[in-house]
């Protein structure tokens, strides 16, 4: 199985890391680079900062976990997504935009991929672990509007990534589709086979 993680910043990284025991291809799909600033909200390392995001996940997991995995240091596009998740036979979104969440949606509707997001609020207050047939991605306030930096909302990321992982793992091992909603006191299961 190949395991298609796009976007790897706050809830894409922690959910990768702790979706490493898989016997699955894990590949990355990210085009920025890490920052000083995301060492508290993502699981990078300080050796890390400056690198492409994917490429230096790859490497993490190959240097601490032993896990082997790919990198494609891109922006997803509609000219390169077939290329990119044409082999996935799993695809996760952990993308922080509107844009790049119905990109994807819209390539894994037309391909019969299957598709599980991980979105947090606007307001950083919940988040969804939901599969794309069930999916809707929010309006955005501003172009791009991103609520993963900063650290204020690490306790929830840190919830949504692990139940993401869940999600995935349940899938793969099980082949079932659980959605959840995140927040603070609970992790509360909305929907699923």
């Amino acid at each position: 199985m190949r395991i298609i993680f796009c976007g790897v910043g706050a809830i894409g990284s922690s959910a990768v890391v702790l979706c490493r025991n898989l016997e699955a291809q894990l590949t990355f799909i990210d085009f920025d680079r890490v920052e000083s600033k995301n060492l508290l909200a993502q699981a990078y390392v300080k050796p890390s900062v400056g690198k492409n995001k994917a490429e230096a996940l790859k490497l993490q997991l190959l240097n601490l976990h032993g896990v082997k995995a790919e990198s494609f240091g891109v922006r997803l596009t509609r000219d390169n997504v077939e290329a990119l998740c044409g082999g996935g036979d799993l695809l996760v979104d952990c993308f922080d935009n509107q844009d790049s969440r119905l990109l994807l949606s819209e390539y894994a509707r037309r391909a019969g991929k299957p598709l599980v997001h991980g979105a947090v609020s606007a307001d950083g207050t919940f988040g969804l672990v939901r599969w794309d047939e069930r999916f809707a991605p929010d309006a955005e306030d501003t172009a791009g509007q991103a609520t993963c930096e900063g650290g204020a909302h690490l306790p929830l990321l840190g919830l949504l990534a692990a139940t993401l992982a869940r999600a995935v793992q349940d899938f793969v091992k099980h082949g079932v589709k659980r959605d959840a909603l995140v927040n603070l006191t609970a992790v509360i299961p909305t929907a699923g086979t």
